[in-house]
């Protein structure tokens, strides 16, 4: 359910490529930035108006504190087992998790198992007592080819985290009613990532959950543009089968992920500058 306007001083991402970040803007220590960067920067901004650097006691005393726990490729099993207990460690005031459209991508998904462990751990972390923010997938199937077949266990998920954002301080950012995100202006080269427009208007989603009033319509469509020529669509198509379909296959054909071996890109809550 929408949440109040909450003070933060602390905030932890848990999730997949998504929350890492995938395909935004390259950061000076080679990270991506990502949506969630964004809105802890947004609340850090906040926090230090609040709190007023006269205050302080020491050095680090009054930061707005951030962890990202998000690591690309994960299954939501992998979510579970690997992040959870770290995330409700932290203590933190703020959460957002995502996760389970990698499992919804792979042919025979257990979407049930799916539901459950994703409860767990939204049902998990709100134990904390951190407010916690869900998302809704969007929808492939008015940008992407042959992704019919990933609409009944998208829908089905989109029921279920609507219902858990029904709880007390479980808030949902519904990125399958935005149309703009059919637009592929708003998605990187790899047509599964967002670009950095697209991480940009997911922050302002969330930014928006969370009470804060609205920089921009973040839903709003992107200006008209000419439609690529049939030429340039061959090419695009045929580059994105050879530098990004084609290695996604050969990884779920050899049981490899994109982020095995890859640590957090922020393993600790620590203070956001």
């Amino acid at each position: 359910m929408p949440t109040t306007h909450r003070s933060y001083a602390s905030y932890v991402a848990v999730g997949d490529s998504f929350t890492e970040g995938m395909c935004d803007e390259l950061l000076h220590d080679g990270h991506y930035r990502g949506w969630a960067d964004r809105v802890a920067s947004a609340l850090a901004a906040e926090h230090a108006q609040r709190v007023g650097r006269e205050e302080r006691v020491g050095p680090a005393d009054g930061d707005f504190r951030y962890a990202n726990l998000a690591v690309r490729g994960k299954l939501i099993g992998q979510i579970h087992d690997e992040q959870l207990a770290p995330a409700a460690a932290m203590g933190a005031d703020l959460v957002t998790l995502a996760g389970g459209f990698n499992d919804v991508l792979r042919p025979g998904c257990d979407i049930a198992r799916v539901e459950r462990l994703l409860g767990r751990c939204a049902t998990g972390l709100r134990a904390t007592g951190a407010t916690v923010v869900l998302f809704t997938s969007t929808d492939p199937t008015r940008r992407l080819a042959g992704s019919a077949r990933l609409l009944p266990a998208i829908l089905r998920m989109k029921a279920f985290v609507q219902e858990l954002g029904q709880q007390d301080g479980i808030a949902v950012v519904d990125l399958f009613s935005a149309p703009c995100f059919d637009d592929r202006r708003l998605w990187a080269e790899d047509r599964l990532h967002l670009s950095p427009e697209g991480h940009r208007r997911v922050a302002e989603g969330v930014l928006e959950a969370l009470g804060r009033p609205a920089a921009f319509d973040w839903r709003a469509p992107m200006p008209a543009a000419t439609p690529p020529g049939r030429a340039e669509k061959l090419r695009s198509d045929a580059r994105w089968l050879r530098t990004h379909l084609g290695p996604w296959i050969g990884r779920r054909l050899t049981g490899r992920s994109s982020g095995d071996g890859r640590p957090p890109k922020r393993p600790e809550l620590l203070p956001y500058r």
